[in-house]
């Protein structure tokens, strides 16, 4: 009899907790898993000094999968540059553990799709999948300070720019064997001003005739932010940078209709343990109120579950079960903003306003069903 798999947690700051204890539930309902919870983010800063102590990462290498809930919050913002960042424990996590592709899918669930800002038919059929690059860019190179001066430098070599680039065409390939769909990568850049773009364009533009069956065009990152708004269903898998990435998958979140129902895998090569998380931040402004979002944190459960255990059969039932409530008109606040007082539709069932343990307990009534 195999061992269960042995995940590692890290609920972390705001309302990690709440949201990661939630999804716990939802992996008991599942089958056996092995728990390990750990400290990252702010909560390692206040019992170790530092936003991810050796301890952790050396468990995280050692585990199946890492569930990740969120880092951050007022208590530990500064400008000090030598003050520890709950961020810090993020970033080293995801390089300490070699994940340098960061997949972000964009799926508005049917029920949702009045809750986005923009207008119904315009984000109708959006199903995109972001490929970030995680371990490089301005985030992991040189920077400092020099009395009112201050640098951030962005690096990138070959070998980075083409891992991720492959990854994105295989990405797109998966993606049309399962819809039908012609596979399509978009590589976004800033390649009229940025050297390091330049040679992401030549890189990529370089892999790409090792998938002829996958069509590649290329964006500048402003032109791209603004057709990701006014044509989102056009795309299939957008892959780009760090820094470009991270901005842009968080404006694609708001077409779902919240940031609290994007989730996203970090993963590595070679068989490495992966990082599940939602895309959504710490929210302190609602820990401990009862109302946060958890839906995004099961949906990277699911992705955990698909990429991570090689489960992807219950994956696709916790994805079911997410739609079948949101169908039954179930909504935490986030999700019911601007929606609830909207003249109810024929045959649409009446949208309800619930906290974090009632949508916990639907999703799981739900997947029993």
């Amino acid at each position: 009899m195999s061992a269960a798999p042995r995940i590692v947690v890290l609920p972390g700051d705001g309302i990690g907790p709440e949201i990661v204890a939630a999804a716990r539930q939802l992996l008991e309902s599942l089958g056996e898993f092995e728990f390990e919870e750990r400290l990252l983010g702010g909560c390692s800063i206040d019992a170790h000094g530092t936003a991810l102590t050796d301890e952790v990462l050396e468990a995280c290498l050692a585990s199946d999968a890492v569930l990740l809930g969120a880092v951050g919050g007022p208590k530990w913002d500064t400008t000090d540059p030598d003050a520890p960042r709950p961020e810090q424990g993020l970033l080293g996590l995801r390089k300490g553990m070699g994940l340098y592709a960061n997949l972000r899918p964009v799926r508005p669930s049917p029920a949702l799709i009045g809750s986005s800002p923009l207008r119904e038919e315009r984000i109708a059929g959006t199903d995109l999948l972001v490929v970030r690059e995680l371990t490089g860019g301005i985030y992991f190179g040189a920077s400092g300070r020099d009395g009112d001066a201050a640098h951030d430098t962005c690096e990138y070599n070959a070998e980075e720019i083409e891992r991720i680039a492959r990854a994105a065409f295989e990405a797109a390939r998966r993606r049309a064997e399962s819809s039908g769909r012609s596979p399509r990568v978009t590589s976004v850049d800033k390649a009229n001003v940025l050297e390091t773009s330049r040679l992401w364009r030549e890189v990529v533009t370089r892999v790409a005739p090792d998938y002829a069956d996958v069509a590649l065009d290329h964006l500048l990152v402003d032109n791209a932010a603004m057709q990701l708004v006014s044509r989102p269903a056009d795309f299939d898998v957008i892959v780009t940078e760090n820094l470009f990435g991270d901005i842009l998958s968080d404006e694609s979140a708001m077409l779902t209709g919240s940031l609290g129902m994007l989730p996203s895998a970090s993963l590595g090569a070679g068989g490495a343990p992966g990082l599940f998380e939602p895309v959504h931040g710490s929210a302190p402004d609602i820990a401990g109120k009862g109302v946060a979002n958890p839906l995004a944190t099961f949906l990277s459960v699911a992705m955990m579950l698909r990429h991570g255990l090689d489960r992807p059969d219950d994956a696709a039932r916790i994805e079911a079960a997410v739609d079948a409530v949101l169908e039954r008109g179930l909504r935490t606040p986030d999700l019911a903003a601007g929606t609830l007082a909207k003249p109810p539709m024929p045959d649409v069932p009446a949208e309800v306003e619930v906290g974090t343990a009632e949508m916990t307990d639907a999703v799981l009534a739900a997947l029993s069903a």
